[in-house]
């Protein structure tokens, strides 16, 4: 469990400008993919019937869980809350619509998905910074030595 509670709230962390530049990157993206999420809310009667359905689950369940990665786990990453955690469901998101939502369309459709894939794989590697919820979540942890 050391390990897991390591990984979910990690330290330390480098410098103040690194940590910056990663906060800017969660807000960045974080808000850009909340935009998507909550127009899928607004139109979802309509998407409902016409939404991709690659993993052979059904239109609305496929659409129910991009609303949750876009809305839910968007707001968990602008907060750097439960970060890594938050982060599975996006990068599973974006390698769907990336690669499996839509097989044959041309890369020009595809190179949104797949920047925010290549954006939250990144972010995954280098964990939320000093400016997060998990940082100061880590940081009032009792260390044991």
């Amino acid at each position: 469990m050391k390990g897991f509670g390591r990984f979910l709230f990690p330290e330390p962390y480098s410098t103040a400008g690194y940590s910056f530049i990663i906060l800017l990157f969660r807000i960045a993206f974080g808000l850009l993919l909340l935009r998507h999420g909550i127009d899928k809310c607004i139109h979802f009667d309509t998407l409902a019937k016409t939404f991709a359905n690659p993993l052979g689950i059904g239109v609305e369940l496929s659409l129910i869980l991009a609303i949750f990665a876009e809305v839910v786990c968007s707001l968990l990453l602008i907060f750097g809350f439960l970060f890594r955690l938050c982060l599975l469901p996006l990068i599973f998101n974006m390698f769907v619509a990336a690669f499996l939502a839509f097989p044959h369309s041309t890369f020009s459709a595809k190179e949104l998905p797949f920047l925010y894939l290549v954006v939250f794989v990144i972010l995954f590697i280098s964990g939320p910074g000093k400016y997060a919820v998990d940082y100061l979540i880590a940081r009032r942890k009792p260390r044991r030595r």
